[in-house]
């Protein structure tokens, strides 16, 4: 069975689910988050929007100290706005997808923008919020429910999960027939009183009990009705994405380290790592970045970026390779640290800087640095003799 096959409006059993949903939400589902924890009771749609945008592509374990750090250096659409980007990709950093703090950053000066007419607030419609920045349709949805108490579905991968299992939906949940077919579900599921619960339920019941690997069936409200269940198939639904192989890349960072501090490159606003602090890649012979390089090129693209910054350099060492892994491609990391001596006084060019290992308004322990940069970082300073500072692995 493909993904166009002809199933009824409401698939069997749909009947039943909002019911069971809610009633299971209630009694079973999460309610002690820290977003759903409204000051007087309120709803505050820029708490929701935030926790939401942070969910993307991470878990709620990892989220939450990151959530409180972020609301409290900007509690609020304001001063988010007001904040300088570099600032917000800060209390970011770690969290990985930086696209989504760029567009949260843009997202707020669009809402306080005096020509945008937002009026410095959210809009209610689910529709006009899909098209602030970094906004798709079922985040919107989910920002009008919980922040607003509109009617709107949502659908975002714990709920295709659930929809596949629950109903037998045969075909990739992000190929476009299987997504139509599932909004059309969506929708037609939305039950008309207890909008909050329902929705709240939906990414409860998948984020901890229809989960990827390992679903915990016994403990499921959809037991009864489920199709994967009934079949013994939860391990095949929802169908898994068609593979293709994944491209490899390798890059040459270098470190110039002068004991104190290290020098890093702040990346263009967009593309990889874009806005955040990394180190420059070498450029040798016609070819950029490659694991592959030999070590004279390296030498040479050490020397040369030394002597651009006013530094002596006095020695070249690899440290530990790192692979890393994002979701279009794999980037093989060959690190160099390049000890330095400053031997003039000039001044750090626009978009590089010279950032503290431990002493500093900026250390490498707080810089906005990318996921794999940090762990290189820390891995060499748990390596007696690489690194003549120290930095934290916070």
């Amino acid at each position: 069975m493909s993904g166009r096959s002809t199933l009824p409006a409401l698939p069997e059993g749909a009947g039943s689910f909002a019911g069971r949903l809610i009633a299971w939400q209630k009694r079973h589902g999460r309610h002690d988050l820290p977003w759903q924890q409204r000051p007087g009771g309120e709803r505050d749609p820029y708490r929701v929007w935030l926790s939401e945008i942070m969910l993307q592509q991470t878990q709620v374990a990892t989220v939450i100290p990151y959530y409180r750090r972020f609301l409290e250096r900007f509690p609020t659409l304001a001063a988010l706005a007001a904040a300088p980007q570099g600032d917000v990709l800060e209390h970011w950093a770690g969290l990985g997808y930086y696209a989504r703090a760029r567009n949260l950053h843009r997202c707020a000066q669009t809402l306080v923008a005096e020509d945008a007419g937002y009026g410095g607030n959210f809009p209610r419609q689910p529709e006009r919020i899909a098209e602030l920045p970094g906004i798709g349709r079922s985040t919107a949805a989910a920002i009008a429910v919980f922040g607003f108490g509109e009617r709107a579905a949502i659908l975002d991968g714990n709920v295709k999960r659930v929809f596949a299992r629950c109903f037998g939906i045969e075909g990739f949940p992000g190929s476009q027939p299987v997504e139509k077919r599932m909004w059309a579900i969506a929708e037609a599921l939305l039950p008309q009183t207890d909008v909050d619960a329902y929705t709240q339920g939906l990414m409860d019941l998948g984020a901890t009990v229809c989960t990827r690997a390992n679903p915990r069936c016994a403990d499921c409200p959809m037991a009864a009705i489920c199709v994967a269940r009934d079949a013994a198939r939860q391990d095949e639904l929802p169908t898994p994405k068609p593979r293709k192989a994944v491209p490899e890349r390798c890059a040459t960072p270098l470190f110039l380290d002068d004991g104190e501090s290290v020098l890093l490159e702040r990346r263009p606003p967009t593309g990889i790592w874009g806005g955040l602090l990394a180190p420059p890649e070498v450029v040798a012979a016609g070819v950029a970045g490659g694991a592959d390089l030999g070590s004279q090129q390296i030498a040479a693209a050490a020397e040369a970026l030394a002597r651009r910054h006013g530094c002596r350099l006095l020695s070249v060492e690899a440290l530990p390779p790192l692979t890393h892994a994002f979701t279009h491609f794999r980037l093989h990391l060959n690190p160099q640290r390049c000890r330095v001596e400053r031997i003039a006084s000039v001044a750090a060019e626009p978009g590089w800087e010279w950032i503290a290992w431990r002493d500093g308004t900026t250390t490498v322990a707080s810089a906005a640095l990318p996921a794999p940069i940090r762990k290189i970082l820390a891995e060499a300073a748990r390596q007696p003799g690489l690194i003549l500072g120290r930095v934290s692995e916070a």
